[in-house]
């Protein structure tokens, strides 16, 4: 089994990973390219996500979905706390190639660095209206965070 095998099949468990930063296996390379197994296990929804430098997204938590988050471009700045925290930690850097994961009940947070796109592949069906009726709006990556990591 592999690294990503393994930490997806604790995700499928409900046995969370403590670790944010996913494992990603090595390229599969021949002289036609590359290929890169991003995530091994079934998903219900993949989603591609372009963000601005300097724009937030998600201040809030799931209660029920999570979700895999890799980079393509750019670079983001994860933060994740419990539900009800008062201080803000210190963000996780991702960058193009790298992966994270946000398990429900966790208030989290990306703060986009640079012009960013990412995939998210979720648990739940992310239409609009399901989406929207599983989260919690929270807003503790303010203007003056913001202020803090962006130039």
């Amino acid at each position: 089994m592999t690294k990503n095998q393994h930490y997806a099949q604790l995700v499928d468990q409900g046995d969370f990973p403590a670790e944010v930063a996913v494992p990603l296996d090595d390229f599969f390379r021949d002289d036609r390219g590359e290929i890169l197994n991003v995530l091994l296990t079934p998903i219900t929804s993949v989603a591609r996500i372009s963000s601005k430098a300097g724009t937030v997204r998600a201040n809030h938590y799931h209660k029920t979905d999570w979700h895999y988050a890799f980079v393509e471009s750019g670079q983001i700045l994860y933060f994740e706390r419990d539900i009800g925290a008062v201080v803000v930690p210190e963000p996780k850097v991702f960058n193009p190639g790298q992966m994270f994961f946000t398990r429900p009940n966790v208030e989290h947070a990306m703060l986009f660095s640079q012009d960013s796109v990412f995939y998210t592949f979720a648990k739940n069906i992310r239409s609009h209206d399901n989406h929207e009726s599983d989260v919690e709006r929270v807003s503790f990556v303010t203007p003056e965070v913001i202020a803090r990591y962006m130039p």
